[in-house]
């Protein structure tokens, strides 16, 4: 990979490496970052996903700064919250706190927020937040207990995955699918481009 498209993904998702290598994207380097992503008072979900992302990116960006490899290096973080009205779904790891959530999502609409924060080689951070609405079925109590047994809600913001068992809960989503994976593509190509990060250029490579 050339110098001007290195490119230092901020997080250890699997999903969002597995989108950014959809775009056509492979990360010079991983670098999840260990950041409270505990919410402020009142604080509103597109907030928080703004400055979780912002965060990432910036702990990132200080611990390149001094590295001479790696300082002239673009930053892509992300961060993705759920919401029923203002109400955020953390992500889940105790099976009582995923059934709660499937209960609340079961038979109505909610919002996906992805923050996506970008930091140019000179420094610039640039920010995007994207937002999806997304309605479930309503969901019985088997399917409920079924999906609980499959362990695809665990560490998961709202309790499930899209991409897995639970894209069959969705009755109707409006806006961005990538989104609610993790990354919308279309919007985090529109900032690479934008600063510089030719993404078509990367295509034609091994």
């Amino acid at each position: 990979m050339a110098l001007e498209h290195k490119l230092i993904l901020a997080s250890g998702s699997p999903r969002r490496l597995d989108l950014l290598n959809q775009m056509g994207i492979k990360p010079a380097r991983l670098m999840p970052m260990d950041i409270d992503e505990t919410p402020k008072r009142s604080e509103h979900p597109r907030s928080l996903a703004r400055r979780l992302s912002t965060e990432k990116a910036e702990a990132a960006f200080a611990a390149i700064r001094e590295d001479a490899t790696w300082r002239q290096s673009f930053i892509l973080s992300a961060d993705t919250v759920v919401s029923v009205g203002r109400r955020i779904l953390s992500k889940t790891e105790y099976t009582d706190e995923a059934s709660s959530a499937l209960h609340l999502l079961s038979g109505r609409g909610h919002k996906v927020y992805t923050g996506v924060c970008l930091v140019t080689p000179g420094g610039q951070f640039r920010q995007k937040v994207v937002e999806t609405k997304v309605r479930f079925k309503r969901l019985s109590r088997r399917e409920i207990d079924a999906y609980l047994a499959s362990d695809q809600w665990r560490g998961k913001a709202g309790a499930y995955a899209i991409q897995g068992i639970a894209g069959s809960f969705v009755q109707k989503l409006v806006g961005s699918y990538t989104n609610v994976v993790g990354l919308p593509l279309y919007e985090t190509a529109l900032l690479l481009n934008g600063e510089g990060f030719d993404v078509a250029a990367l295509w034609g490579e091994d």
